[in-house]
């Protein structure tokens, strides 16, 4: 069974979260890195800056950043595979440092895992 969660970084580690990755191509602010509790920093897998920018967690551009972001994740086939591997051994709470909640890099890259674990399932 595929496990993928999010989570803002800022939040309580709990056991339940199994491997925490960090998905953000920069640290969350004012977050100590022994309270992170991370299992690994994904930095490849985060959104390019320019595309970070853009998007500024609008949710008028959510479809779109999917789609941008997307084609920016196919072109991470080795980070995606260590990602994918992680998720095989149990659940994977993808952690990111967005205030918003709703829409952000971390909800996107769970949608679009999902569909691709689906997709070849």
């Amino acid at each position: 069974m595929t496990d993928i969660r999010i989570k803002r970084a800022y939040r309580a580690a709990r056991v339940s979260d199994g491997q925490r990755i960090l998905v953000d191509r920069l640290w969350p602010r004012g977050l100590a890195r022994d309270r992170a509790r991370l299992s690994a920093w994904m930095k490849d897998l985060a959104p390019s800056d320019a595309l970070r920018r853009w998007f500024n967690h609008d949710p008028a551009k959510w479809p779109e950043f999917q789609r941008r972001y997307g084609a920016e994740l196919d072109l991470q086939p080795e980070a995606l595979g260590a990602l994918l591997a992680r998720v095989e051994e149990g659940p994977v709470t993808l952690i990111y440092g967005a205030r918003n909640e709703q829409f952000n890099n971390a909800k996107a890259l769970q949608g679009y895992l999902l569909r691709r674990i689906a997709a070849f399932d």
